[in-house]
Order: C-alpha cells, then structure tokens, then sequence
C-alpha cells in the first residue's frame, strides 16, 4: 500500500470539489490541520493519515464496508455440540472451519486442521474441549481495508453489532468481490 503525498491529497481533494473545512468535517479533523498536510509542513499519525482518505474515499462513493462483503446466515457450531458434530458439519457444507458461538457470541473457531489426529473418544468430547481461539470481529462499517488487514492473520473475520454475529468473511468473499 502506497502512502498518499501532501500533493495527491490535494489534488484527490479539489477533484471531488471538497474545500479544506469540508474534508477536515468527515474526517473528523480540524481545517488548520487538513492545511498543514497539504502544505507538507506536518506529517500525520497514521490513524489521521487513514481517517483522512477514508473520508475522500466515502466522498467518492467507492468504499466497500463489511456489511457489502459479509455473509449474513453464519453457519456456526455451539461449544457444547460434539467434535463429531462439528466434523460432519463442516464436511456437508464444504467449510474448512466453523466459527463456535455461545447465545450468537463468538468464543472459539474450530477447523478441520484442530480435529487432525484425534481418536475417536475425542470426536464424542464437545468442541469447547479442542476449539481454537475466535476469529476477530469487526464491525459492519468497517472499511474492506481493515477487513483485508485481519484476513492476512486469519482464516475469516466476524462482524458483529453489540457483541452479537451478524456475519462472516472469508478471503474468498474479499477476492471474488474485487476480482
């Protein structure tokens, strides 16, 4: 990923017929500062750097949110259900891995990578007992960007809204969008 320069902020600014108050509004920023980065005289955190060209992107229309990517059935496992439960699941709906929600919670992960090896008195234990860590959760807003940066450490991303799944993403749901 590219940095944008003072110049190219400019320049994506004035193209969308933003003025300095208007970008400095949706990026929750103040105008002096919009100016300061423009003129090159101060280099932005990061976290003002992103929350900059996400309003120029948001201006323009063209940003993908998780709520566009997600798939809203979540085919899950609780962590009470068998391993052996589990396992057929995942092998009738051709998923390498199943999120593992307790009341629409995220609290584990379970793949077919965890049930590798395991004898059959441990395919009768519940999944609890050899789940992995969750998958990280993001809300529905949140930028494709974001959701990109999770999936290069993760097999998928949950989107919740008050701690409840509402989605998943894979990053065969990123590629196929953006392909």
């Amino acid at each position: 990923m590219e940095l944008p320069t003072p110049a190219d902020l400019r320049e994506k600014r004035k193209s969308l017929e933003l003025t300095q108050s208007e970008l400095a509004e949706r990026a929750d920023v103040s105008q002096p500062l919009i100016a300061r980065i423009e003129g090159g005289d101060v280099d932005p955190r990061l976290s003002t750097l992103r929350r900059i060209v996400t309003a120029l992107e948001e201006a323009e229309g063209n940003v993908l949110k998780a709520r566009d990517l997600m798939h809203e059935s979540v085919v899950s496992v609780s962590p009470d259900d068998s391993v052996r439960a589990a396992a057929s699941q995942m092998d009738d709906e051709a998923y390498s891995q199943l999120p593992v929600l307790e009341h629409d919670r995220p609290v584990g992960s379970i793949s077919q990578s965890d049930l590798v090896g395991l004898d059959e008195d441990a395919r009768d234990q519940p999944v609890s007992e050899h789940m992995s860590e969750s998958f990280p959760t993001v809300a529905a807003d949140a930028s494709i960007d974001e959701v990109r940066h999770l999936l290069e450490y993760y097999k998928a991303v949950m989107v919740t809204e008050a701690g409840e799944a509402v989605g998943i993403i894979t990053e065969a749901d990123v590629a196929s969008r953006l392909s």
